[in-house]
């Protein structure tokens, strides 16, 4: 299942990415989206989970909840 996050730390990495979510089950593949122009995070990206249970999981646990001084947004993605 695919997942978006919104609202992540601007400083927060491709690998923070995938360690938030591996806590709650497999992770196929994880992108945060780069900003070409500064190198850094947009703030936001999207995992893609192996198991649809696991990803609503991750979604009820972490939809809301603060990671660093962000209050992040977890929703399947379109």
């Amino acid at each position: 299942m695919k997942l978006i996050v919104l609202n992540l730390p601007r400083d927060f990495s491709q690998t923070d990415l995938a360690a938030l979510f591996e806590v709650y089950g497999d992770v196929k593949v994880c992108n945060l989206v780069m900003d070409e122009g500064t190198a850094g995070s947009k703030g936001f990206g999207f995992v893609n989970m192996a198991q649809q249970q696991d990803a609503e999981i991750a979604i009820e646990k972490l939809h809301g909840s603060k990671v660093g001084k962000n209050k992040i947004r977890v929703k399947v993605a379109d």
